[in-house]
């Protein structure tokens, strides 16, 4: 019996994901990618004797992976280790305030009563909503299409309508907060979260303070080799299982006729196929896969998360009072987003996150007594601003503050140096205007109105990735591939009877 075919456009972490579970379903799978290599944002480069991750920094949810290999039949070790973290986060503050953000909860809530004076209870009772929160209401978002009517009776919605409050659907997260805590600098450690999906805390719903689950919950945890052995394990497993790469070759157009995906176009020849799942960004998809700018557009009716501004840099010190993971915070957080969401400028006192592997393997990701850094400010996404003028100021803001906190001298200290900005990111990994996590959640209709991981317009062809749902980072590309692979059976299914 011949077998059906799939083709994936794109092999970010949704594209493999996808590769793999249609692979382990009886498809014939290939995957086209315009790079040279696997991983999208999940990417990878060293200079000299410094390793860096180019993208993601954060490791949370390992389920998703080994949900992946069990699927496969695989044994997961034999491919990829990790370990649990456990300080999730360093904060420094101006005043001199530090934070360490223990993933013991109970540890945790005493380090913030201790420096913040914040009271114990409160963030214990703040973080068992949030668990509620995530395990009624996360689930099913996260593990099921919301633009279907079955999800209303696969799922526990009553259950879900019971955890939420007014507070959590018509109040900010940044309300919220301040309606828990009394003291602003746990108000600001919390708002963070909505960065987490590229939002703003003062305008997204409260329902994002579901997120910190995630790590205090369940925790954070450190892959062996960095987070591109993610990327390593996943191309790995879809290589075990079949599916066939075509790297170096764009996907130009999709093919379709009477509303069902026929094939696709690449290098100027068709590839043909029953099931196309796209891992491109939704707009890019329409605009130049489909030339749909009809629908083009209606995409770009969301409001665009946030970008990012990178820089790499190799150390000559190591910094014992530094993390894993290390956040230095703006004086001003609401002024921050203002110029983020606003102004579309860069904020002359940005939060600056640090994250430092050769913490967890020195003498493999750096050199002995020294330290790689990947050094990020939270950036508008871009349009059109001049961000070579952009990257000047914000590499002088950045060490100015570090200088300021650190009480050292960065500028001497740095090695050897590359940056990303919002440009670049579009460019490597077509992300429209460079928006990490493909539209914001600024508005409490914003998980609904993300573009499904299906079309009606076009059978056969479907969506994953961080611009559709459930959303932008490891975790949700990851459920977006699960999504949509139940979509495809289910649709298969139908079609049988």
């Amino acid at each position: 019996m011949k077998s059906s075919k799939a083709i994936i456009i794109g092999a970010g972490i949704g594209g493999l994901a996808s590769a793999i579970r249609l692979a382990v379903q009886g498809f014939e799978v290939e995957l086209f990618e315009k790079n040279d290599y696997p991983g999208g944002k999940l990417s990878h480069f060293n200079i000299n004797d410094f390793q860096f991750d180019a993208g993601p920094s954060l490791f949370t949810q390992p389920e998703n992976i080994e949900a992946l290999f069990s699927l496969a039949n695989e044994p997961i070790e034999e491919y990829f280790q990790y370990e649990k973290v456990p300080l999730v986060c360093k904060y420094f503050f101006e005043d001199g305030t530090v934070v360490n953000a223990y993933a013991d909860k109970q540890k945790f809530a005493k380090e913030v009563k201790a420096q913040i004076g914040e009271d114990e209870n409160k963030l214990i009772d703040y973080l068992s909503q949030s668990e509620k929160l995530y395990a009624n209401v996360g689930e099913i978002f996260l593990n099921h299409s919301l633009h279907k009517r079955k999800t209303l009776h696969k799922a526990n919605i009553k259950k879900a309508i019971a955890s939420i409050s007014f507070h959590h659907l018509f109040k900010s997260m940044n309300e919220v907060n301040q309606k828990y805590f009394v003291k602003d600098k746990t108000v600001q450690l919390f708002n963070r979260y909505a960065t987490y999906n590229g939002s703003n805390p003062y305008q997204a719903p409260g329902m994002l303070t579901l997120i910190p689950s995630l790590e205090y919950n369940q925790g954070t945890f450190y892959p062996k080799g960095g987070m591109i052995s993610i990327t390593k394990a996943l191309y790995q497993l879809a290589l075990k299982k079949g599916v066939q790469f075509h790297f170096n070759k764009s996907v130009q157009h999709i093919i379709h006729h009477e509303r069902k995906v026929v094939g696709v176009v690449a290098a100027n020849q068709n590839y043909y196929a029953d099931i196309v799942v796209s891992n491109m960004d939704a707009y890019f998809t329409y605009k130049y896969l489909l030339n749909d700018d009809r629908k083009s557009k209606k995409v770009l009716q969301q409001e665009r998360s946030s970008s990012a501004l990178i820089f790499y840099w190799g150390i000559d010190k190591d910094f014992d009072e530094l993390q894993l993971h290390n956040i230095f915070f703006s004086n001003n957080y609401k002024n921050e987003f203002d110029h983020l969401f606003i102004s579309k400028k860069i904020y002359q006192d940005p939060t600056v996150y640090i994250n430092i592997t050769s913490k967890y393997e020195p003498g493999i990701q750096a050199p002995i007594g020294k330290e790689n850094w990947f050094v990020m400010i939270n950036v508008p996404a871009n349009i059109g601003q001049h961000w070579e003028s952009f990257k000047a100021q914000a590499r002088k803001n950045i060490i100015t503050k570090l200088n300021r906190i650190l009480k050292t001298d960065i500028e001497s200290l740095i090695l050897c140096e590359e940056m990303l900005d919002p440009v670049l990111i579009e460019s490597k990994t077509s992300s429209y205007m460079g928006s990490l996590y493909g539209t914001s959640s600024n508005s409490k209709m914003a998980a609904f109105l993300r573009h499904p991981n299906f079309t009606n317009a076009i059978k056969g062809l479907y969506f994953v990735g961080g611009s559709v749902h459930p959303g932008g980072g490891i975790p949700l590309c990851l459920h977006s591939a699960k999504i949509m692979s139940e979509l495809v059976a289910d649709d298969i299914k139908n079609r049988k009877h």
